[in-house]
């Protein structure tokens, strides 16, 4: 066998691995500096004027309560009303005996009539005493007495006025009519019972229901920041807004009618730290019980300077802030920590962390990292209408994962 040489077998070698080198080159990807910039959705941010609105949790309470107690005692001999039906101020529910009291009217009729009629005779003869003591017709101690009987007749004839006024009064409180108009509760006597004066069992309770109370807490903390706001000039008052109060029920929805609110409490619970406000809410159909649990909105101010964005171009870092990208005036993404007040709707109020005019990243953020040079498209935020295609539109689902 012939043997090659070793210098011809490198030179072999050689010119293979040449000749594989280019064609690799030949055939190898474009550099990254040809690749174009990844297309972003951005929303330029603007300065607006958002009302604040505050839900706090609340009870239902009766505008007025009257609980219904007997002022002179007796036999019940009829119960005039229906349970749980509304009643009018005035209005019969309960009739006592009134045959005792109908006589002690009678008494005391013709004890004034008595004391009137002695009264007459005695008033007579003081006038013509003092007339003959004038001549000395009579004497000057007759004359005293018969004017201090006078006297004591009047008193007399005033006492037998006042005990026929309490006779009548006492008559009257035998009809045991209801002080305010409003819906009846359930009765704790029936007819037969006896019932005294003043007694610690109410007969029944009677509810005025149309307007309605809704009693709020609010955390003190939170009343001294709002008034600080107002103070500083960050919050403007919303004007005769600040009064109305939006009512939710306990399955979630909203109250047909808005309240009023109509006091402040001066008081800060010790326990809870809280505040109660107090709204007057119309209640005509009656939907609003005593006692239910519901939510209050109240308007509280009006922020001239707020910054909102959506809820889905914002996440949150290890710590747990809020972060954002942003793309600044050289097309670079930036992340940006935020401070976050509040949620409103499907936005977040911002009070930190960005300014008018910057670009916030929308819709692609999934496409890009910080630092990378990136081309924005002026789009709309999510959840408002657009009708112009939206070129980065393509990766908003992959964004709102």
């Amino acid at each position: 066998m012939k043997t090659i040489p070793y210098q011809q077998i490198a030179s072999v070698a050689v010119l293979a691995l040449i000749s594989v080198l280019t064609v690799a080159c030949q055939s190898g990807d474009k550099s990254p500096k040809d690749k174009p910039a990844p297309e972003v959705g951005v929303m330029t941010i603007k300065l607006q004027s958002q009302p604040l609105e505050t839900e706090l949790p609340g009870r239902t309470a009766a505008h007025m309560v009257a609980e219904i107690r007997p002022q002179v005692g007796g036999i019940i001999l009829k119960r005039a009303f229906t349970e749980g039906a509304n009643v009018k101020a005035g209005e019969l529910l309960y009739q006592i005996d009134p045959a005792p009291y109908q006589a002690a009217y009678a008494s005391a009729q013709a004890a004034l009539q008595k004391t009137e009629a002695s009264l007459v005779s005695t008033r007579l003869k003081a006038e013509r005493y003092a007339q003959l003591v004038k001549i000395n017709a009579v004497s000057s101690q007759d004359n005293d007495d018969i004017q201090a009987t006078l006297r004591q007749g009047e008193a007399d004839l005033a006492s037998a006025k006042a005990a026929l006024e309490t006779a009548r009064i006492n008559l009257a409180y035998t009809r045991i009519v209801s002080p305010i108009a409003g819906r009846v509760e359930t009765s704790t006597v029936t007819p037969g019972a006896l019932v005294t004066a003043n007694q610690t069992t109410a007969l029944t309770t009677v509810q005025q229901l149309d307007p309605i109370y809704v009693d709020i807490t609010q955390p003190s903390s939170a009343l001294l920041q709002l008034k600080r706001q107002l103070a500083s000039g960050t919050l403007k008052k919303s004007g005769e807004n600040a009064t109305r109060m939006q009512v939710v029920l306990e399955d979630g929805s909203r109250y047909a009618h808005d309240g009023v609110l109509s006091v402040t409490g001066v008081t800060v619970n010790q326990s809870s730290g809280a505040v109660t406000l107090r709204a007057v809410v119309p209640n005509p159909e009656g939907l609003l019980l005593p006692g239910m649990y519901v939510r209050g909105i109240l308007q509280e101010a009006v922020n001239t300077n707020a910054i909102l964005i959506p809820q889905l171009a914002m996440s949150r870092n290890n710590r747990g802030e809020g972060t954002a990208l942003v793309v600044d005036a050289e097309n670079k993404v930036e992340l940006r920590t935020l401070t976050v007040e509040r949620a409103i709707g499907n936005q977040w109020l911002i009070s930190k962390g960005l300014s008018a005019g910057e670009k916030l990243i929308v819709e692609g953020l999934q496409k890009v990292k910080v630092g990378d040079t990136v081309k924005s498209v002026e789009v709309a935020a999510p959840g408002v209408a657009n009708t112009t295609p939206s070129p980065a539109g393509a990766a908003a689902p992959a964004a709102g994962k």
